[in-house]
């Protein structure tokens, strides 16, 4: 059979590292590539390093990118803290443009590697808001590597593929746990502390920690 290759985008969150096993279930090989883009949660990069390394990826990449330097978000600007309660609208949490930043770096790497796919562990159930989660974002940016790549205008298109997109935090755990996700290795917290231990208050705790109770699946997070 021939080779089949995926960029994997890894956070080193809950639902990128199962986004991961998703890829590799569906038989690609796998490249993972995780961004030092400036955030606070910076354990969430060892986090990705363990569950690359647990699920035998071909080659991990770390980037660095300081999104920092422009600040306008609590994950990359320590004047603004991390709403430590349900908020409305759109929370302080969202990172302007870092989907699709990452996505281009994605695509970029895809076309290096001759890559067929990319996969994204975008939620639009269970998240908390970010315009950039949705299946418009998604769908837009097909549109945008189909006329973006040279892969594409030779009639063989990246395809942009976010399997959790509508699954609920609880579906997307059942399913990391058929295929053998170590969720231990995991930090989903948006103020981890250096060794990985999560808040326990942020949004994406309180997430995190709902989708355990309703899957019935003991939560490995450390808090």
């Amino acid at each position: 059979m021939p080779m089949k290759r995926a960029v994997v985008l890894l956070s080193g969150g809950l639902d990128s590292a199962t986004t991961l096993a998703v890829a590799r279930e569906q038989g690609y090989d796998c490249y993972a590539l995780s961004l030092d883009y400036g955030q606070r949660h910076h354990a969430e990069l060892a986090a990705a390093r363990a569950v690359a390394s647990h699920q035998g990826v071909c080659e991990l990449r770390v980037m660095r990118l300081n999104m920092g330097s422009f600040g306008g978000s609590a994950l990359t600007d320590d004047s603004i803290a991390v709403p430590e309660s349900p908020s409305e609208g759109i929370p302080v949490t969202y990172v302007p443009a870092r989907n699709t930043i990452m996505l281009s770096l994605a695509l970029g790497w895809a076309e290096v590697l001759d890559a067929e796919a990319i996969y994204i562990g975008v939620n639009a159930l269970d998240y908390s808001g970010y315009p950039d989660c949705r299946p418009d974002f998604i769908a837009a940016y097909q549109r945008l590597a189909d006329v973006a790549t040279k892969r594409a205008v030779e009639g063989r298109p990246i395809h942009v593929r976010a399997p959790l997109i509508d699954l609920s935090k609880a579906e997307i755990i059942r399913l990391g746990m058929r295929l053998g996700v170590d969720y231990a290795q995991t930090v989903s917290c948006y103020q981890a502390d250096a060794t990985g231990r999560a808040c326990g208050l942020c949004d994406s705790c309180r997430l995190r920690r709902q989708g355990f109770v309703e899957a019935g699946v003991p939560d490995p997070t450390r808090y």
